[in-house]
């Protein structure tokens, strides 16, 4: 009964999403199941309006929330919603997965924050720290691949402009992602480990050697009340040391905390929006934009 009331309140929720977009003049998302290894994860599609191929992006969401934290901000899939009808509106296919033990994906395993917050306390911050590095580098980078492997064999995606997105846990993600996949186009990092770079020295080793090896262009975005600025400037400072094409913002305060700085993807999207939609078309050519920008 309990797992007939959970597929029930997702198609529920699958359904408000399309609802919802559709309302603001975009086609709404269709939901998708990508194979990864033994799990069988699930994701949210935006096609833009007219004729395809399109260039595509695969969205890298962050760790997932705490069960105190889907109380107080309510469900993962809304930050699905929040992004995907933007990303179409400009042109580009878009997919938000989900990755284990997250939003649509919740009943796949459990999610790395769970994950990374277990092991802290029952072992305290390096044993998190050896966690977190474990799961970005198999099980999420396997998921994120999956995710890229999808689109790439969609007939509506153009498999040579594909870019990749991430915030958070997701933004590191992103960047290996950049270091395993020379195909991509390009990345847009979005609160690259704002959380965990000042605490783990493995994490930023493990990025700074990414970006050595990262062959797209990467543009690295923080709000001035992230967590910590460090992640974004380093990468940068790399990136530019190495004469490879790199761009950094920090943009002014978000709200009034840091939590509030971290989520700055999704609560300003009209400020990062022409900056970022600009860096992708400089680095996807061939697209056709659907609201008229380069």
């Amino acid at each position: 009964m309990e797992r007939s009331m959970k597929y029930l309140f997702l198609a529920v929720l699958i359904q408000t999403v399309v609802i919802q977009a559709e309302s603001g003049g975009v086609a709404g998302p269709r939901a998708v199941v990508i194979p990864s290894g033994e799990v069988q994860l699930r994701g949210l599609f935006w096609l833009p309006r007219g004729r395809g191929p399109f260039p595509a992006i695969l969205f890298n969401h962050g760790s997932g929330r705490t069960r105190e934290e889907l109380e107080r901000l309510g469900p993962y899939e809304r930050k699905a919603e929040t992004l995907g009808p933007v990303f179409a509106r400009h042109g580009y296919a878009f997919l938000y997965l989900f990755r284990r033990g997250v939003g649509l994906s919740a009943d796949q395993g459990a999610n790395s924050v769970d994950l990374m917050n277990a092991e802290f306390t029952a072992h305290g911050q390096d044993a998190r720290n050896a966690i977190q590095l474990q799961l970005l580098e198999n099980r999420e980078i396997n998921d994120s691949l999956a995710g890229l492997a999808f689109l790439r064999a969609l007939p509506e995606v153009d498999a040579r402009r594909i870019a990749a997105v991430g915030e958070s846990f997701g933004g590191s993600l992103t960047v290996l992602e950049a270091e395993r996949d020379s195909a991509i186009r390009a990345a847009v990092v979005f609160s690259c480990a704002g959380y965990s770079w000042d605490k783990s020295p493995q994490l930023r080793a493990r990025l700074l050697a990414a970006v050595d090896r990262a062959a797209p262009p990467i543009f690295f975005i923080h709000a001035e009340n992230d967590y910590s600025l460090a992640p974004g400037k380093a990468l940068d400072a790399e990136l530019r040391r190495l004469r490879k094409r790199s761009r950094l913002k920090i943009y002014p305060l978000v709200g009034e905390s840091a939590e509030d700085g971290h989520a700055f993807l999704y609560l300003r999207v009209s400020t990062w929006e022409p900056d970022v939609f600009a860096f992708l078309g400089e680095h996807m050519r061939g697209r056709t934009n659907a609201g008229g920008r380069n």
